[in-house]
């Protein structure tokens, strides 16, 4: 019994350092690698920490936030950044943009079959849950990607401005 423990106990230490080494590659990495590395999380998720909801229960906040009206969690997609709606847009090019990005979201919730929020066990600073939504088996942030109303999260906020209120590329 003590020989079984012992080895638990180890077993479980070498998963806390290897954990810990991978996340710190992951910090070190550049910007675009981290990108590519939280969307590979998604694959190895594990199936327990994904949940179904219903489509007709999600509230989209903006192209990059929902909230499931089930259970009151706002969620802020993982692995991508999308412009800013309303007062919190520096330009009326970003604003448009966001606002682009939001309805986007919204026909793509509204008909989804199947909406899966996959936590990543980590709250924002705004107590968002962020999470990769994956709608009908396609990652959102990468279909937002795909059609350019978002770009990769780089881990800030990047201007979508420039001095002449153009959208930056």
């Amino acid at each position: 019994m003590a020989k079984s423990n012992t080895l638990s106990a180890g077993l479980a230490a070498f998963a806390i350092i290897f954990a810990a080494g991978l996340s710190y590659l992951a910090l070190s990495a550049d910007p675009a690698s981290r990108a590519e590395a939280q969307t590979t999380q998604l694959a190895s998720a594990s199936s327990t920490a994904r949940s179904a909801v219903n489509p007709r229960r999600i509230r989209v906040v903006d192209g990059d936030t929902v909230e499931d009206m089930s259970t009151d969690i706002t969620y802020r997609v993982v692995n991508i950044d999308t412009a800013e709606t309303g007062s919190r847009a520096r330009c009326s090019a970003e604003r448009d943009l966001g606002d682009r990005a939001k309805e986007t979201v919204r026909t793509l919730i509204s008909g989804a079959q199947r909406i899966e929020l996959n936590p990543t066990g980590r709250i924002d600073r705004y107590g968002r849950t962020i999470a990769f939504i994956v709608i009908d088996g396609r990652d959102m942030g990468e279909t937002l990607i795909a059609e350019g109303l978002a770009r990769p999260w780089r881990g800030r906020r990047e201007p979508w401005c420039d001095a002449s209120g153009n959208l930056i590329p």
